[in-house]
C-alpha cells in the first residue's frame, strides 16, 4: 500500500501519469478489504470464545462466509494478472523518474524492511496457499463431525481453486512466453533465406499474406528446451539458438542488431520472466533470432551421434547431427552442432529424443483412436 498510496499521491500532482496503477496492483485494494474482513471476523470469534468460556468455537458462519464468497476468486484475480505486472515493472525500471519513485519515495520507508516491490507483490500468491494449512488446523482441532465434514469440503474447494488457478497461470505464462517469441523470431521470406528462388515484387504481397509468424500463434504449442549452440559452416562456426517444441525443431540465427526486422527496437520489449535468463539477457541487449532454415517436423528428424575421432580433423568437440528428411525420405538439409561441453551435449541428444518419441506417440494414439469401431453391443 505504501507503493500504491505513493503512485497515486504522485498522479495527482501530475507525475508519472503515463503508468497504470491497475497493470502493477491490479485489484489489490479490494483483495485487502476482503482479507482484512476475514482476519477481524475470524479473531472476533475467537476473542468472544476466550471472554464466554461457555460459548462453542464457532468459525462455520465466518468460513462460509468469505470461503463461499469471494476471498479465493479475489485472490485468483490477482494472480492472474501478477506475471505480466512483472513484465511491466522490470520495462518501467529503466526510466529514472521511475526508478526515484522507487528508490527514494517507498523503498526508504522503514516499513517496507528493506523489501523491493516485486518481493512485496508476491506476498498474495503465498497466502492462498496457506489458506488449506489453516482450514486443515481448524478440521484437525474440531470435535463435531458436521463441522468437521463442512470444513473438509471447504479445503477441497480451496484446493481445486488453487489447482485452476495454477492452470490458468501456466497458459497465461504459456502465452506470453510464445507472444514474446513472436516478437524475437524473425521469418525472412524464402527468397530472401534462399537466392535461388526468384519472385517479381509484383508478385511478393501476395506471398507475404501467408506468413509464417503466426506457426507460435497458438497458445496450445509446448517449448520443452532451448538454448545456444554452434552450427559448423565449410569456413566457420555460427552462433545459432535452437528452440525445441512439442512438434518441431527451430534453428535460428543469433542477430546483435538493435533494429528489428521491420525497424522496431527490440530492447524496448519488456521481457518476459519465463524465458531462459540467457535469451533475457540477449533480448535486453537488442538481439533477434533470425529463423536459418524451415522448421524440421520431429517424425522428420534424423539425430545422429558424432563420435570425437570421426571430427578430429577439423578440431571440432561435442558435436552431433541433425538430418532433416522429407516425406519420401529424401534428406533435405543435414546441420551439424556443437556444444559448449560433453554434458550440454548428452542433454540435447535426450531432450531431442524424448520430444520425437513422445510426439510420434501421442500421432500413433490418434490414428489408433480414428480407425478404432465402437463394440457391437450384445443386444444385437
Amino acid at each position: 500500500k505504501i507503493f500504491m498510496n505513493t503512485l497515486k499521491y504522485l498522479q495527482s500532482n501530475e507525475f508519472l501519469l503515463d503508468v497504470d496503477l491497475w497493470r502493477i496492483f491490479a485489484n489489490l485494494e479490494e483483495l485487502n478489504k476482503i482479507s482484512r474482513s476475514f482476519l477481524k471476523m475470524f479473531f472476533e470469534t475467537a476473542k468472544k470464545h476466550v471472554s464466554k468460556t461457555d460459548s462453542p468455537m464457532d468459525f462455520r458462519p465466518v468460513l462460509r462466509m468469505f470461503f463461499q464468497g469471494d476471498l479465493c476468486q479475489t485472490h485468483q484475480i490477482y494472480c492472474l494478472n501478477y506475471t505480466s505486472a512483472i513484465v511491466y515493472l522490470e520495462k518501467l525500471r529503466q526510466r529514472e523518474d521511475f526508478g526515484i519513485y522507487l528508490k527514494q519515495w517507498c523503498e526508504q520507508n522503514e516499513q517496507c524492511k528493506r523489501l523491493h516491490l516485486p518481493e512485496l507483490l508476491v506476498a498474495p500468491l503465498h497466502r492462498l496457499t496457506r489458506y488449506p494449512l489453516l482450514l486443515n488446523n481448524i478440521w484437525k482441532r474440531s470435535t463435531d463431525e458436521t463441522e468437521k465434514s463442512f470444513i473438509q469440503s471447504l479445503k477441497e474447494k480451496v484446493e481445486k481453486s488453487i489447482r485452476d488457478l495454477e492452470g490458468k497461470v501456466k497458459w497465461l505464462d504459456n502465452f506470453q512466453k510464445f507472444r514474446q517469441l513472436q516478437e524475437v523470431i524473425i521469418w525472412p521470406q524464402v527468397w530472401d533465406r534462399d537466392k535461388r528462388f526468384f519472385v517479381p515484387e509484383c508478385l511478393k504481397q501476395n506471398l507475404r499474406e501467408s506468413s509464417s509468424e503466426n506457426i507460435l500463434s497458438s497458445a496450445n504449442r509446448l517449448l520443452h528446451h532451448e538454448g545456444r549452440l554452434m552450427l559448423v559452416e565449410s569456413t566457420r562456426l555460427l552462433d545459432v539458438y535452437l528452440f525445441l517444441f512439442e512438434d518441431f525443431l527451430l534453428i535460428t540465427k543469433i542477430k546483435r542488431n538493435k533494429k528489428k526486422y521491420g525497424g522496431s527496437d527490440t530492447s524496448l520489449i519488456p521481457v518476459c520472466p519465463s524465458l531462459t535468463p540467457e535469451l533475457q539477457s540477449f533480448i535486453r541487449e537488442g538481439g533477434f533470432c533470425t529463423v536459418l532454415d524451415q522448421p524440421i517436423p520431429l517424425d522428420r528428424l534424423i539425430l545422429k551421434n558424432v563420435e570425437p575421432v570421426q571430427v578430429s580433423v577439423f578440431s571440432l568437440r561435442n558435436a552431433f547431427l541433425i538430418q532433416h528428411e522429407n516425406r519420401y525420405q529424401q534428406c533435405i538439409a543435414v546441420f551439424l552442432l556443437q556444444a559448449q561441453t560433453e554434458t550440454a551435449k548428452k542433454v540435447w541428444m535426450s531432450q531431442i529424443e524424448t520430444a520425437i518419441s513422445n510426439y510420434i506417440m501421442q500421432h500413433e494414439t490418434k490414428k489408433s483412436t480414428a480407425f478404432c469401431f465402437p463394440v457391437e453391443s450384445s443386444e444385437i
